[in-house]
């Protein structure tokens, strides 16, 4: 993602209903875990580091480009600049590592994959999200710099080809799906732009409405996935 790209995402994410969502998704499936040491892969301007903080983490931040390292810095995060597809972390040395809507990013994805095999210790999480649906592809995945949009069977079989064991793997943002495909045949460019006030409270209040309803299975616009390195 360029420079650009993670200033306005920084800008946005405290209060952009997209990015509030992925939050709470995240705490969600972590919240339960006794804290340990982290990784943040992909942090750009940190705020999904910031909630494994908030639970008691030791978590370092990890960001390729120069421009998300900083703004990572600037919010008092501990950050590396570092490629995923190359991790400088010692074999089975963290607990958990965090990949939200990274992978989608890597040339070398499968590259990326194994190294988060090698890092986690033998029972250590991942906690990964990717953009699934090749047909939903547009300007916009251009923009952020996206290789591909997955199918939800690709993704798992990414992982499980790495040695990672799948725990669970949902499906988001299934009831704006079809808004989505919408918008996406129109774009010229990035989503990444700030929402009236009043569409930022509705579109919050429909993903919050996928907490409650039995969704997870239907086609949606991202898959959220727990793994785990199989415990020796």
């Amino acid at each position: 993602m360029e420079g650009a790209e993670i200033r306005k995402l920084v800008a946005l994410e405290d209060d952009h209903w997209w990015y509030r969502e992925r939050r709470h998704l995240v705490h969600r499936r972590v919240r339960d875990l006794p804290p340990g040491q982290a990784l943040d892969i992909g942090a750009a301007g940190g705020g999904n580091t910031r909630v494994l903080q908030s639970l008691g983490w030791d978590v370092l931040a990890l960001e390729f480009s120069a421009e998300g390292a900083e703004v990572a810095h600037e919010r008092g995060l501990q950050v590396i600049r570092a490629d995923a597809q190359q991790l400088p972390v010692a074999d089975g040395s963290l607990d958990l590592v965090t990949a939200l809507d990274v992978l989608e990013h890597l040339p070398d994805h499968e590259r990326a994959a194994a190294e988060i095999h090698r890092v986690l210790r033998p029972g250590g999480l991942l906690v990964a999200a990717v953009p699934v649906d090749q047909r939903l592809w547009s300007e916009h995945d251009v923009a952020v710099g996206h290789e591909r949009r997955y199918e939800a069977r690709e993704f798992l079989g990414l992982l499980t080809a790495a040695g990672l064991e799948v725990l669970e793997a949902r499906s988001w943002m299934v009831l704006l799906r079809p808004v989505v495909a919408l918008h996406r045949r129109r774009s010229q460019g990035s989503d990444l732009d700030a929402p009236h006030p009043l569409v930022n409270a509705a579109l919050t209040g429909v993903v919050r409405l996928e907490r409650l309803l039995p969704v997870s299975r239907a086609p949606g616009v991202s898959v959220f996935v727990t793994a785990r390195r199989p415990p020796r």
